[in-house]
């Protein structure tokens, strides 16, 4: 979801530029802004006390992210990182909250995102909870397709990062892919994952 920029810079918005790796925002912090990409990739994963992570989700340009828990005081349930450098739109929860008060069309476009994120979340814990790595990884790959709108395209994401988010091992992950190569399932070219 993306508020028009003009509208968040009247009611105080900031812009604020991270580089790679730079926090945001960390899990259990309390949740106090409204956060819009203008440039860049964030990723918002969680992290077990042996260093584990679990990716959420990435939001790239015109994505907006963390706002569930400012419609119940919560705290952020992840911990949000420049993916990439990025620039950021950062607004004041009550001057966000202002705005959904005041532009009800835009109210109602988030709680259209909050269906389809809460929606795609459903899906997504289904296919980690109750499917074999290769499921996992096609559910993956085929979400991010998705979100591209491209056909065969290279995934930008490492191995790595596809196991932080499909909740594999790194090792399941390349055994898995180099198994759907010789299926023909995907190419790699280069180290590079086409599908």
């Amino acid at each position: 979801m993306q508020i028009d920029l003009d509208l968040l810079f009247t009611y105080g918005a900031i812009a604020k530029e991270y580089k790679k790796n730079d926090v945001l925002f960390y899990e259990d912090e309390m949740a106090n802004f409204y956060f819009q990409v203008v440039e860049g990739c964030v990723r918002m994963f969680n992290s077990n006390d042996e260093g584990k992570e679990f990716t959420q989700g990435y939001f790239c340009e015109g994505q907006s992210f963390g706002e569930p828990p400012i419609f119940i005081d919560e705290k952020y349930p992840s911990t949000a990182v420049a993916f990439q450098d990025c620039k950021i739109i950062k607004l004041s929860k009550e001057k966000f909250l202002k705005i959904l008060d005041e532009y009800p069309a835009i109210q109602k476009q988030f709680l259209k995102l909050l269906a389809h994120r809460i929606h795609n979340k459903a899906k997504t814990t289904k296919d980690i909870i109750n499917q074999k790595p290769e499921f996992r990884i096609v559910a993956f790959l085929n979400a991010h397709k998705k979100s591209t709108g491209n056909n065969k395209e290279v995934v930008q994401f490492t191995r790595q990062e596809i196991a932080n988010f499909t909740g594999l091992r790194v090792e399941t992950v390349i055994r898995t892919l180099n198994k759907m190569k010789a299926d023909k399932k995907i190419d790699i070219i280069n180290h590079k994952i086409y599908f």
